[in-house]
């Protein structure tokens, strides 16, 4: 059921952590120790100390506190709560942190990829209308299961609730995608390869052309690199937006290059533009926080030929609500299901449509 009234009954992890009596101790370090730090100051949360895994861990300081091991941490306090504060998305690196949850409290916050706000119970209050009627668009029970079991992730920072709502890309592709697919997959996000590898394995030979879209430099060498003995694959270093021309992106590399104020002006292009009267059958939008820009650029490819899709939803504080929306809103006959891949926070929460 999902309820509006059971939300509010939530404890959210910033309403638990600043009511904590336990020492409060972070979880890794980097940009997602900073992040934290800001939300911590902004509850006026005090964290106790930063520990990291033992390889990381050689005497130096962090944000002004020595970097401990966790078994340093044990023998310093018989109980205390543990504040993740890095994406984890390999099985070994899930399973010592499922093993670290079972020894002691464990939170999650949810932090957006892009931009500094967390999903929170006052959020998700101002929206709720919006964001039933994306629950009620999903097209099986999972779907809404999934839905529900993220937001109250997002609320509380629990990963229990990720982890009974978990599956694994081949379900999609079994279940939602299916493995045969004649018209033209378009991959837009594509970094060095790795979903359209992920693609080609699902489906063997049954597929039609690949285009794969990737602006950042260093991340487009490597995806031409894969891609040099696929022969029905054509590689495009451009980034994918509402618009064709040029957009300034930020010099970053990895996943997590995006449009940025600062950066690098780089080409861009619509799908409407890039597949033309043509069509597509298939598109994959994860492009760090552009997906809604990249969605109005497929407009007329949606409303026309009414292509698969996947798009991920948890790179913006409103991406759950607003993408769903935005889609229905174009193309009316399409059926939504909602799939979580294996991952902590949820960074690969992704919408399927069908």
């Amino acid at each position: 059921m999902f309820s509006l009234d059971e939300f509010m009954g939530l404890t959210s992890c910033w309403e638990y952590l600043k009511n904590c009596k336990k020492p409060i101790f972070i979880y890794g370090m980097g940009d997602g120790c900073v992040k934290l730090l800001r939300q911590f100051e902004n509850y006026g949360i005090k964290e106790t100390g930063i520990f990291a895994s033992d390889e990381f861990v050689r005497g130096h300081s962090f944000m002004g506190h020595v970097v401990k091991k966790l078994s340093q941490v044990e023998e310093e306090y018989e109980d205390f709560v543990v504040v993740l504060a890095f994406g984890a998305g390999y099985d070994s690196l899930i399973e010592k942190i499922d093993n670290i949850s079972r020894k002691h409290k464990l939170l999650v916050p949810d932090t957006a990829v892009v931009g500094g706000e967390p999903f929170t119970k006052e959020f998700l209050k101002e929206n709720f209308d919006r964001a039933k009627k994306v629950y009620d668009l999903m097209a099986d029970e999972f779907s809404k299961k999934v839905f529900e079991y993220v937001v109250r992730y997002k609320i509380t920072g629990d990963i229990s609730y990720l982890r009974e709502i978990t599956t694994l890309p081949c379900e999609a592709y079994e279940n939602i995608l299916g493995v045969n697919f004649k018209g033209a997959y378009v991959d837009l996000g594509a970094y060095n390869g790795d979903t359209v590898r992920e693609f080609i394995g699902f489906t063997k030979e049954n597929h039609g052309k690949i285009i794969a879209v990737e602006p950042n430099g260093r991340n487009y060498r490597k995806l031409c690199e894969y891609g040099e003995n696929i022969p029905e694959l054509t590689c495009i270093n451009a980034a994918c937006w509402s618009f064709s021309g040029e957009i300034t992106f930020s010099k970053g590399g990895g996943r997590m290059a995006k449009a940025d104020e600062k950066g690098v002006l780089t080409k861009c292009i619509s799908v409407d533009d890039l597949v033309g009267d043509e069509g597509c059958e298939y598109i994959k939008y994860d492009v760090e926080g552009a997906e809604k820009e990249a969605l109005e650029g497929s407009r007329n490819t949606i409303k026309s030929f009414s292509p698969k899709l996947c798009v991920a939803l948890y790179h913006r504080l409103s991406d759950m609500i607003d993408i769903p929306l935005q889609i229905y809103e174009m193309n009316k006959n399409y059926k939504f299901y909602v799939r979580h891949y294996p991952y902590y926070p949820a960074w690969e929460t992704n919408l399927f449509c069908i």
